[in-house]
């Protein structure tokens, strides 16, 4: 499959992200190779797997004469940021629904949010959950009641268009594969909205692989995803001239989401740290450390016996962490 094939995208993120063995970690965990993809890497104000998916949500955007964008997250939301960066750097308005109160202090990415001029609003973790849709439709009336046209990006990007940002980058490790000389057996992801695991089923099997592809859930269960990824393939289908007939199966383990999405036990973070003092790499307690100790304890259990080499891929979250910093904070000395 070539690039040719995928809708248009705006160049954001840099581009490609590169792919390195964990070599102390393989070796403490005595199982298959463990090699990991640096997506935290795609930029540095637009770092993680988010500007991927935004350089198609944001072109589609641009094609439709849009001068604001329009998100939802919480309050340290990766993809909101990602989207308050990217409408700055192309001369955009961007205004971001965040589950928080009036009055917080900005720290982490939230700050980020408000130091490259986006409108931040917040609203209820009920009224979130119930009522994003609604609301942010209406800041788009709003906005056009001002003279503006507004493009609204679900949470995530994680929908059609969005899962291409996944699909691309699923041909840049078909192309780091032939310069390694092997296949990975097993690509391993966060997976919080399901569009970047959807965009990367969709990649493998356009590119005409059937491996497997194994998500761990960071919020809500197996059952929800498994809804969502199949929704978010049928939306990117509609973009193609032609569909893939098999994929693999869509496959997310649910076992260690803990106490519930952005919430992290001890147990967590000191395998975060553990991790960090091992390879020099830092995870993220939302999404990249839930799956890298999700991946750590499946190969300790045995069930990954099937697999020779497992690609991780880095989603980055480094800012998001800097707003947990009392959850560190007695731990990270120790």
């Amino acid at each position: 499959m070539g690039l040719n094939h995928l809708p248009k995208h705006v160049p954001l993120a840099n581009l490609p992200t590169r792919i390195e063995k964990l070599e102390r970690f393989t070796k403490a965990m005595g199982g298959p190779e463990i090699w990991i993809k640096r997506d935290d890497q795609t930029g540095t104000e637009l770092s993680g797997n988010k500007v991927r998916k935004l350089e198609f949500a944001i072109q589609e955007a641009l094609d439709q004469s849009c001068d604001y964008l329009i998100t939802c997250g919480g309050i340290q939301s990766n993809h909101a940021r990602a989207t308050a960066v990217s409408a700055a750097k192309l001369g955009m308005g961007a205004v971001l629904l965040l589950v928080g109160e009036d009055g917080i202090k900005p720290e982490g990415n939230h700050l980020l949010d408000l130091l490259v001029g986006a409108e931040v609003r917040f609203v209820s973790g009920k009224d979130y959950a119930e009522n994003r849709q609604s609301i942010m439709d209406g800041i788009r009336t709003e906005l056009q009641e001002k003279g503006h046209k507004a493009y609204i990006i679900p949470e995530g990007a994680s929908n059609g268009i969005g899962a291409f940002g996944y699909v691309k980058a699923m041909t840049e490790i078909h192309q780091q594969e032939k310069e390694l000389g092997f296949q990975f057996d097993c690509i391993v992801s966060a997976t919080g909205s399901g569009g970047t695991y959807g965009g990367m089923l969709l990649g493998d099997a356009l590119g005409g692989h059937a491996r497997r592809m194994l998500g761990f859930a960071v919020g809500k269960d197996r059952g929800y995803f498994q809804r969502e990824v199949a929704k978010i393939l049928t939306e990117a289908a509609s973009y193609l001239q032609e569909v893939p007939r098999h994929y693999s199966e869509i496959e997310i383990n649910d076992d260690y989401i803990g106490k519930g999405y952005a919430l992290s036990s001890p147990e967590l973070i000191e395998f975060i740290r553990d991790f960090a003092r091992l390879e020099g790499i830092v995870l993220d307690p939302v999404y990249t450390g839930k799956a890298m100790f999700g991946l750590a304890e499946e190969i300790r259990k045995g069930n990954l016996k099937d697999c020779k080499r497992l690609l991780f891929v880095h989603t980055g979250g480094l800012f998001g962490l800097l707003g947990k910093a009392g959850d560190f904070g007695q731990i990270a000395g120790r």
